[in-house]
């Protein structure tokens, strides 16, 4: 859903491009930076029990760690930078990511572990689902109403709330569980239709 508004803050994100190569940022370490960020994020969650200070600090983690995701591909782009290892070593990272991050929610206590979990699997499967159709020739990019991009930020408002209202991050939790796994039921449909086309199409 947020294809457009991702390419434009990409647009923005040159001048910081341009002063991560002067310095010798490559996309591979940034990724790996946006990693440890969201490493970081996940500690701050499971300790948010202890203070609903650390869910602020799981917040701006969250966001920097996605800053960091955004970079690695402008700089890539911009640079000619790309390869086939960063690009799959970035998708590496983002599942290790979103791993660290929910089990630090599970972790925390502030929130039913199976939705959690609900939340993780439908959150895996979307980009799983990507990564399937992809491999036969299907582009995947802005189908489905929750990418990653759009569960960070129900992630990050949720727990922002939930500084004052503790149970706002459990209705965030079951939001993403429910979004993402409808994201894959998205996907699954709009893969078939293709598969179902392509046959029409190619049969004698």
């Amino acid at each position: 859903m947020l294809t457009k508004l991702k390419a434009r803050v990409q647009q923005l994100l040159m001048s910081e491009a341009s002063a991560a190569h002067k310095i010798g940022l490559t996309p591979n370490k940034i990724s790996i930076a946006g990693f440890i960020l969201s490493v970081l994020a996940a500690w701050a969650y499971a300790t948010a029990k202890i203070s609903p200070i650390y869910l602020l600090v799981a917040v701006v983690l969250l966001l920097l760690s996605g800053f960091c995701d955004t970079l690695d591909g402008v700089l890539a782009r911009t640079f000619n930078l790309s390869s086939t290892f960063g690009g799959f070593l970035d998708s590496i990272l983002d599942r290790y990511a979103d791993g660290f991050v929910y089990a630090g929610i599970f972790f925390s206590g502030l929130c039913n572990n199976w939705l959690v979990m609900a939340a993780l699997l439908g959150s895996l499967l979307v980009s799983y689902s990507r990564a399937r159709a992809e491999a036969v020739g299907i582009k995947m990019e802005s189908v489905g109403i929750a990418e990653r991009a759009e569960r960070m930020i129900i992630l990050c408002i949720a727990s922002l709330a939930a500084i004052y209202w503790t149970n706002a991050l459990t209705i965030g939790i079951i939001l993403i569980a429910v979004l993402s796994n409808l994201t894959v039921l998205q996907r699954g449909l709009h893969v078939y239709k293709k598969l179902k086309n392509r046959e029409r199409i190619t049969r004698p």
